[in-house]
């Protein structure tokens, strides 16, 4: 990818009260010195489509291509990019090997344009093992549901 300068550390993170139920995400930008923290908050959604979320969005906050290593603790997001699937998913008609609509299509389609358009590393880390800012994105995105008053208030006979 010509006229990509910038180097830039994305760590990312989606959270879920219920599965489903309400969501946070959040993603950490690092270049240089800089740091910058975004969040956001869902009413009802499930914990796969925050982490693709977080990704995303943290993705969309670059105002040019550049460089990036996204870590993430999610093995659903870093694998559909590092083993192929999203690939595979395309050649396939977006079917899964079972021959069932891949889930979060329009996430993952983002994510592909992004990928695209930038010079995206996909690194997995261990979740809540200790990495500042995948423990920071991890408070971020739960700080985001508690500020909705983000509870999943259905009984459990309603899910």
């Amino acid at each position: 990818m010509s006229g990509v300068t910038r180097e830039v550390d994305i760590y990312t993170d989606g959270a879920c009260s219920g599965n489903p139920g309400p969501g946070g995400w959040a993603a950490i930008l690092l270049y240089g010195k800089e740091q910058r923290e975004i969040t956001g908050y869902v009413e009802y959604t499930t914990n796969q489509l925050m982490e693709l979320q977080a990704a995303i969005e943290g993705l969309k906050a670059l105002k040019s291509p550049c460089r990036v290593r996204l870590f993430s603790d999610s093995a659903y997001l870093i694998n559909a990019f590092v083993k192929g699937w999203v690939l595979r998913w395309q050649n396939n008609g977006w079917q899964t090997v079972k021959k069932e609509p891949v889930e979060n299509q329009d996430q993952f389609r983002m994510l592909i344009e992004l990928d695209r358009e930038h010079d995206i590393k996909w690194i997995k880390v261990e979740g809540h093992a200790g990495n500042i800012f995948n423990n920071q994105c991890d408070k971020l995105a739960r700080e985001a549901i508690d500020a909705q008053g983000g509870v999943d208030r259905r009984s459990k006979r309603d899910s």
